[in-house]
């Protein structure tokens, strides 16, 4: 069964930084593609991130390059997102997403949501 678990999320003002953790089980983590997807009240959900399965290729949404920064560490099943700068538009549910599919990696990639969030907030 696929788990994905994180963790690191908190109350920070704004500027403040913040590091998400999200430790896989139930498949082979190295496979596959993760994200980073979040969701503000009343928002849909938003890809602010992803990473190839051996971690050498990566994407950001406009509003977070420069300040964001995704990596994983396959002999630990655990992929990360670093906040930076962080600004009061970037809170949000944060949620790590699996690749739908193993050994891929392109624009339409789709992923899936497992686990069940880490809340981000940023204010003074």
């Amino acid at each position: 069964e696929v788990q994905l678990v994180e963790s690191g999320g908190g109350l920070v003002q704004p500027g403040g930084s913040l590091r998400l953790s999200c430790v896989a089980s139930g498949f082979t983590f190295r496979f596959y593609a993760m994200s980073w997807v979040r969701q503000a009240p009343g928002k849909g959900v938003e890809r602010v991130s992803a990473i190839d399965g051996g971690g050498s290729s990566t994407y950001y949404t406009d509003s977070v390059k420069g300040r964001f920064t995704i990596s994983r560490d396959n002999a630990k099943d655990t992929l990360y997102l670093e906040l930076n700068s962080l600004k009061s538009e970037d809170t949000a549910m944060y949620y790590c997403a699996k690749a739908q599919v193993p050994w891929n990696w392109y624009s339409g990639l789709e992923y899936k949501i497992w686990g069940q969030g880490t809340q981000v907030t940023v204010s003074s």
